[in-house]
């Protein structure tokens, strides 16, 4: 059975109101102020911690000896573990390399573990001897850091809450839902370094600065977005405007066949029945989504997506996180994406609703094959916390 003692790790509470960067750091400041050392292992069971590497041996060449943490409070050297929300700023070197707190307790049974420094000079600061036994029984019990899956976490120090950032991180909050990962942190570590460049390898064949600048001028300039969803799209607009209201199926589908022919004759080339009726299975498939879309409030009644470049634009703002994260483009570079993605954002689309719908259709007509499986399950749970969760900024950001 487990016993806690006050470690004399413990620094003395500091006084004064402190404002902690997320809940994590609020709920292990709270638990140290009481002397409740079992909920701040609790609380750190439950949350992504972060160690520090040289970048040399990261990329697996040596390093020299790793940088340890002098405790004067303690008089030991130190391992450091931080919480998310008091990571220093992604710069070339160091990286810093994700943990759960059964891991360190697996390093530390495997070792001779030093002493753990948790966020050392911050008011939730605390020291403890090696105790892997105790910790693991902590981490057997816990959630575990997936348990911020489906989350919105904000970065309340350090992130940008208003203005032009701000929204063009907002663009790809839903994402940051089903990652469970800050919406707002402009300079992100992600899961790590290790995890970001393996992540970004498997989904997009980036694998340096030229191949993630590439992937992200691609999604800027709306590449991945089929262009056949967009001709769609454009002649349904078209037909909106000209008869001021919404377009039934079968006028669309008989206008998109004029328009395919009516472009095939004037280059003196010819349109395949079967390339039109895979235009008219498309129109089918969007129609169908959004009737799902309007019975689950996605979609206002009477109201239609306008274009899924939001899908493209919203991925660019997490491309330029990620960047960050995998250290292949520095914080100016990627804030100057997300100021993209904001102004290309707002000449496409009217409103955050406007926008989210025409993200969920493109994620939707790319993955989902209308089995309105998880690929949509997660958009709308996404879109559900986004538009009731004080913290949203599609509560708190103006679209324009």
């Amino acid at each position: 059975m487990e016993t806690w003692n006050a470690p004399a790790a413990a620094a003395p509470p500091r006084a004064g109101v402190w404002q902690a960067p997320t809940e994590c750091e609020q709920k292990l400041h709270e638990a140290k102020m009481r002397g409740d050392w079992a909920a701040y292992f609790d609380v750190l069971a439950d949350s992504e911690l972060f160690m520090s590497m040289p970048r040399l041996k990261a990329d697996g060449m040596d390093a020299g000896p790793e940088q340890m943490y002098w405790s004067p409070a303690v008089g030991q050297w130190c391992e450091v573990l931080m919480t998310e929300g008091v990571l220093p700023a992604p710069a070339p070197d160091p990286i810093f390399i994700l943990l759960s707190l059964e891991a360190v307790a697996q390093l530390w049974e495997e070792n001779d573990g030093e002493w753990l420094a948790i966020n050392p000079g911050t008011p939730c600061e605390a020291f403890f001897p090696p105790n892997p036994a105790l910790w693991k029984q902590h981490a057997d019990r816990a959630a575990g850091p997936n348990g911020n899956l489906g989350t919105l976490r904000t970065l309340k120090l350090g992130g940008p809450l208003q203005g032009p950032v701000a929204h063009g991180l907002g663009c790809g909050a839903m994402m940051s839902v089903v990652n469970g990962s800050l919406w707002n942190a402009m300079a992100s570590h992600g899961g790590g370094y290790f995890q970001e460049r393996k992540a970004l390898e498997e989904w997009w064949g980036v694998t340096d600065h030229e191949s993630w600048r590439k992937a992200t001028e691609a999604l800027l300039n709306g590449r991945n977005v089929s262009g056949t969803w967009e001709f769609v799209l454009e002649i349904r607009r078209s037909l909106s405007r000209q008869f001021g209201g919404p377009v039934e199926p079968e006028l669309w589908r008989d206008s998109a066949e004029r328009a395919m022919r009516a472009a095939a004759a004037e280059t003196g080339s010819t349109v395949l029945d079967a390339e039109v009726a895979g235009v008219k299975q498309l129109i089918g498939r969007i129609t169908r989504y959004e009737a799902r879309f309007r019975a689950e409030g996605i979609l206002a009644a009477n109201t239609q997506v306008r274009s899924a470049l939001a899908w493209d634009y919203g991925r660019a703002s997490s491309m330029a996180r990620w960047g960050i994260a995998a250290r292949y483009c520095g914080i100016p570079e990627a804030e100057q994406v997300v100021l993209r993605t904001s102004r290309l954002s707002q000449v496409t689309y009217g409103s955050w609703e406007d926008f989210a719908a025409g993200y969920i259709l493109g994620r939707c007509l790319h993955f989902d094959e209308e089995h309105f499986g998880d690929w949509y399950t997660e958009m709308l749970d996404a879109h559900r916390l986004l538009k009731t969760h004080r913290e949203s900024p599609w509560l708190t950001i103006p679209w324009n």
